[in-house]
């Protein structure tokens, strides 16, 4: 199993990876961070707001289901957020230069990542 230093690692070697952070959700603080381009305490705490109301919203409609990813498409930017099924209330957070990446390959190093990771 992979700690959070190499999972950071890892979730920046597929091209067009910017930055990359693993996020406690229930907070939303940076547990881990690599990468530039963005503000990543902000982002997380951003985020964390929009797995909060994926799920608030999950459970409104009675959907006794578990998000797999949430895709950001912006115009030049992919952000990848994949709660962590081991860890309840932590997440990955990925951002990609939409016009370098490849969504496919980033989506599953974010599932590699997130399979393997402890903390």
């Amino acid at each position: 199993m992979a700690n959070v230093k190499e999972s950071l690692s890892a979730l920046l070697q597929p091209d067009g990876a910017m930055c990359t952070a693993i996020v406690d959700a229930n907070s939303g603080m940076v547990l881990g961070q690599e990468g530039t381009g963005l503000d990543l305490e902000l982002a997380a705490a951003g985020n964390t707001e929009v797995v909060r109301a994926k799920l608030k919203t999950m459970k409104s409609l009675g959907l006794n289901e578990q998000i797999e990813d949430i895709l950001i498409t912006l115009g030049s930017q992919y952000h990848i957020i994949r709660p962590v099924a081991s860890k309840e209330g932590l997440f990955v957070y990925l951002v990609l230069d939409k016009g370098k990446s490849n969504l496919a390959l980033a989506r599953r190093a974010c599932q590699e990542v997130e399979s393997t990771l402890t903390v």
